[in-house]
């Protein structure tokens, strides 16, 4: 199985200092292509909410940081204390969707 995050790539490119480097990527074009391939594999493919606070959220223990802001590249919880880079704590926390 796979999991993306649908993502608001429209809003992203709002963000000048953001919008060179979304849109060099191709975001749509490669959740297209993934789309495709899995299909023609027959893997499942699951698309996590825009709104499923991934970063935000303690892969331990389910605490929800409403303070995190983007520029916070380190996760911690003041509920566990447990403390991880945030886009790894992200990866765990869509990979658990997946169960």
């Amino acid at each position: 199985m796979i999991v993306l995050e649908d993502l608001h790539i429209a809003g992203m490119l709002k963000n000048r200092r953001l919008a060179r480097a979304i849109a060099d990527v191709g975001m749509y074009e490669f959740k297209r292509q993934i789309l495709y391939k899995a299909e023609q594999a027959g893997v499942q493919v699951l698309l996590a909410s825009r709104w499923e606070p991934s970063s935000k959220t303690c892969s331990c223990c389910g605490w929800v940081n409403e303070a995190l802001t983007l520029s916070d590249r380190v996760f911690v919880c003041l509920e566990c204390g447990n403390v991880q880079d945030r886009d790894a704590n992200a990866a765990i926390n869509l990979a658990a969707l997946a169960q």
